[in-house]
C-alpha cells in the first residue's frame, strides 16, 4: 500500500486529471488553430480576392471591428501643420483607411523630432515622417531613400510597388514597430549660393547643412574638406535663405514653398542631378497596428501614390529654368562612383540596408544595363 503521504487526495486526482485533459485538448488544437490563421492571413495577403473579403478575413484574424469608441492617432509631420501639403495628403488616405472600419483621427506636428517621441512614448499609434527619420525605426524600408539610390522616379515607383507587394510583408515589422504605408515626396537636389560649387570638390571649405539627428552626414562633409553646420529639417532652409549656409540639400518641391530662391540669389544654382528620391514613410507600433491591417494600408499608399507625385511635380516645375547648373554626362558618372562609394561606407558603418541597396541595384540595372555595377556588382 502506498504510503499515506504520497497518495494523491481524491480531489487533487480529479483536478489533475481534468488539467490534463484540457491540456492534451489545447494541444490537439493547436494544429487546427494555426492552420485557421494561416488560412484568414493568406487571404489577407491573397490581392486577387475583393478587397471586402480581404477587410472580413483580416477582422476575423486580428479581432478588429468597427468600433464608433476606438480612434487610432496618427500624427503627421508638416512643417506648416493644417495648411500644409503633407497633411492635407494625408487627409485624403484618411478615406482610404476608414474603408477598413477603422476611425483615425489625424493630428499634425511641425516638427519631425517633437512627433517622433509621441510615436515612442504611445502618444501616437502611427506617425508620418520622412524616409530619413523612417530609418531610425525600419532601417529597410529607410534605406529606399539612400544616395544616389534611385536615379530617377520611375525606379523608385517600381521599389514602392515591390514595398507594398506582401511578398514584402515580413520586412515591414521590426523593432516593434510596422511600416503601414510609403509615399513618394519627389527628388532632392544640392542648392548652392554660388553656381562655381558644382563639383564635390569645390565644396572644400564651404558650409554645408547637416540634420541634427544623423550624425553620419557630418562625418562625410568632413570628410570632403567642407564644414557641416548642424540644423534642424524646419530651420535649414532659413539658414540657407540667409546665408549662414553655402550648401543646402531639399526637396525640389520644397522650393516655392520654403522661398529657397531667397538663398539662390544672385548667383547660386540647382545642380541638375537628383541627390536622391525621397519618401514620407507611415510608422506604426506593432502592438496597436497588426500587419494585417497595415498590408491593406500599404497597398492604398501605392494605390494612391500617382496623384501623390502629381501634386508634387506641379510643385517641381515651378523651379525657374535660369537656376539649373547642367552636368557632362562624363562628370555625371564620376557623380554615380562617389555616391555608390558614399552607399557602401555607410552600408559598413550599419547606416543603410544591405539588402535593401541590392535590391536598388537590380532596380537601377533593370532600367539600364550597361552600367559599370551591373557587370561589376559591390552592392
Amino acid at each position: 500500500m502506498m504510503p499515506l503521504a504520497l497518495q494523491t487526495p481524491p480531489s487533487c486526482h480529479w483536478i489533475t486529471r481534468c488539467l490534463l485533459l484540457a491540456t492534451t485538448f489545447a494541444m490537439s488544437c493547436l494544429p487546427v488553430l494555426t492552420w485557421a490563421n494561416e488560412d484568414l492571413r493568406a487571404k489577407v495577403y491573397d490581392q486577387s480576392l475583393p478587397l471586402e473579403q480581404r477587410i472580413n478575413a483580416m477582422q476575423e484574424l486580428t479581432g478588429l471591428q468597427p468600433d464608433p469608441d476606438r480612434t487610432y492617432r496618427v500624427c503627421v509631420w508638416d512643417i506648416f501643420g493644417r495648411s500644409g501639403p503633407i497633411y492635407g495628403a494625408a487627409q485624403d488616405q484618411r478615406h482610404r483607411i476608414l474603408q477598413y472600419g477603422i476611425n483615425v483621427e489625424m493630428v499634425p506636428y511641425t516638427s519631425e523630432s517633437v512627433m517622433v517621441e509621441e510615436l515612442k512614448s504611445g502618444t501616437c499609434d502611427a506617425a508620418l515622417m520622412s524616409g530619413l527619420r523612417a530609418r531610425l525605426f525600419n532601417q529597410y524600408t529607410g534605406t529606399l531613400d539612400s544616395i544616389g539610390g534611385f536615379p530617377n522616379h520611375e525606379q523608385m515607383q517600381l521599389g514602392l510597388q515591390l514595398m507594398a507587394d506582401p511578398r514584402s510583408a515580413d520586412r515591414m515589422v521590426s523593432n516593434g514597430y510596422v511600416v503601414m504605408g510609403i509615399a513618394p515626396a519627389g527628388a532632392a537636389h544640392v542648392f548652392v549660393n554660388d553656381r562655381s560649387i558644382n563639383t564635390l570638390a569645390k565644396a572644400s571649405g564651404k558650409r554645408v547643412v547637416v540634420l541634427d539627428y544623423d550624425p553620419t552626414q557630418a562625418e562625410m562633409i568632413s570628410g570632403v574638406g567642407a564644414t557641416p553646420v548642424v540644423a534642424d529639417i524646419v530651420n535649414a532652409p532659413n539658414m540657407f535663405n540667409t546665408g549662414v549656409v553655402d550648401v543646402l540639400a531639399a526637396p525640389l518641391a520644397a522650393y516655392e514653398v520654403l522661398e529657397l530662391h531667397k538663398g539662390l540669389e544672385p548667383d547660386g544654382g540647382i545642380i541638375d542631378l537628383p541627390l536622391t528620391h525621397i519618401t514620407m514613410q507611415l510608422i506604426g507600433r506593432a502592438e496597436v497596428i497588426p500587419n494585417e491591417l497595415a498590408q491593406l494600408v500599404r497597398e492604398a499608399f501605392f494605390q494612391g501614390s500617382d496623384e501623390i507625385i502629381s501634386r508634387v511635380r506641379m510643385e517641381e516645375e515651378k523651379v525657374p529654368d535660369k537656376w539649373w547648373i547642367r552636368i557632362p554626362a562624363d562628370d555625371r558618372r564620376e557623380y554615380d562612383a562617389m555616391m555608390q562609394a558614399a552607399r557602401l561606407e555607410l552600408r559598413e558603418q550599419g547606416y543603410y540596408s544591405g539588402d535593401m541597396l541590392t535590391l536598388q541595384r537590380k532596380i537601377r540595372c533593370r532600367a539600364d544595363g550597361s552600367r559599370e555595377e551591373c557587370s561589376n556588382p559591390v552592392e
